[in-house]
């Protein structure tokens, strides 16, 4: 499986470590219970703003590399997933700014992330847009539709509580567990309903 996670500037970079470091786990073996998945490649990137905002929000900077994950810079179109000859299985823009969703909406953009977006539409492989504003203005409500309609599958970074979730830890499990779902990898992280345990 092939899977690229965008990193944009909306608030939450909180779910984008997570998704990296559990896609590292999962890569290299050392998630719990799990064998390693040589046979997963996660390639990622990040906007331009996206690495101040996990400054400001994290309180550390944003790493260059992760164990068995491959990051792009924004502006190198070498990537593979530039080019829908080498489209991927799925991506994944985690959180999503309003700004990449309208690039993603309405076409457009010029730099790696908004061109991932346009191959996984245009190849009909999945686009998860994790999205993170509040209130949404009906600008921003157009443009999920649109996105929506064009193949993406909008997946707002809103919590759920049912899964015996205590801490904030657990709470962004929940969303990243139904983005990876959602991309096509089920990973064990969270209590499912009508599970007792994680799944």
């Amino acid at each position: 499986m092939r899977l690229v996670l965008l990193v944009t500037g909306a608030s939450g970079a909180i779910y984008a470590r997570r998704a990296l470091h559990v896609l590292a786990a999962l890569r290299t073996g050392t998630w719990p219970g799990v064998p390693a998945r040589p046979d997963l490649r996660v390639d990622w990137v990040a906007s331009a703003t996206a690495p101040q905002v996990w400054q400001h929000e994290l309180g550390e900077a944003m790493p260059s590399e992760l164990a068995g994950l491959r990051r792009w810079d924004r502006m190198d179109f070498g990537a593979p997933f530039a080019s829908g000859s080498n489209a991927p299985d799925a991506v994944i823009a985690m959180p999503c700014s309003m700004s990449a969703l309208s690039r993603v909406a309405h076409g457009g953009g010029e730099d790696l992330p908004a061109r991932a977006c346009e191959v996984a539409l245009k190849e009909r492989r999945r686009l998860i847009l994790v999205v993170r504003e509040t209130p949404l203005s009906l600008v921003h409500l157009r443009n999920m539709v649109a996105a929506t309609e064009a193949g993406a599958t909008i997946l707002p970074a809103v919590p759920s509580f049912y899964g015996a979730v205590r801490t904030l830890e657990d709470a962004v499990d929940t969303v990243v567990a139904r983005a990876l779902d959602h991309a096509g990898l089920h990973v064990p992280l969270v209590r499912r309903w009508g599970a007792g345990e994680a799944t």
